[in-house]
C-alpha cells in the first residue's frame, strides 16, 4: 500500500509541444514508474524539455533517472535539456562526475 502512495508522489505533466514538468519526489520510490511513461510521452517529440523546478525532494535514483533519459534520446536522435535540475541532483552529478553527461543529449541542436 506504502508503495502506490509513493509512487503517486510523483507527477510528469505534458505541458505542449515537447515541454514537460515533473512535480513532486524524484526517489528511489517514484523513479521507476517515470522512466517508460516518460520514454512513451517523449516519443512524438524531437526536442523534448523536461522543468524541474516542482521537485520538492530528489536523491540519486532521480539523477539516474534523467541520465537514462539523456541515453534515451541520443540512441533515438532527440534533444533533451532540463531546466530547473535541484541543487541536490547537480550536486550529485557533480560528485559521481556525470555532470557533463546531464547536457549529453544537446548535442543535436542544430540538426533536428
Amino acid at each position: 500500500m506504502a508503495r502506490d502512495r509513493d509512487s503517486e508522489s510523483v507527477v510528469l505533466s505534458d505541458e505542449g509541444d515537447g515541454h514537460f514538468a515533473i512535480k513532486g519526489e524524484l526517489t528511489f520510490d517514484t523513479v521507476g514508474r517515470l522512466l517508460d511513461d516518460g520514454q512513451k510521452r517523449f516519443e512524438e517529440h524531437s526536442r523534448i524539455t523536461v522543468d524541474l523546478a516542482e521537485v520538492a525532494d530528489a536523491d540519486s535514483a532521480g539523477l539516474a533517472l534523467l541520465l537514462e533519459w539523456v541515453t534515451w534520446a541520443n540512441h533515438t536522435v532527440r534533444e533533451i535539456n532540463y531546466l530547473n535540475v535541484p541543487q541536490r541532483v547537480t550536486n550529485i552529478a557533480s560528485i559521481s562526475e556525470v555532470d557533463g553527461l546531464l547536457n549529453a543529449a544537446e548535442r543535436w541542436r542544430g540538426f533536428l
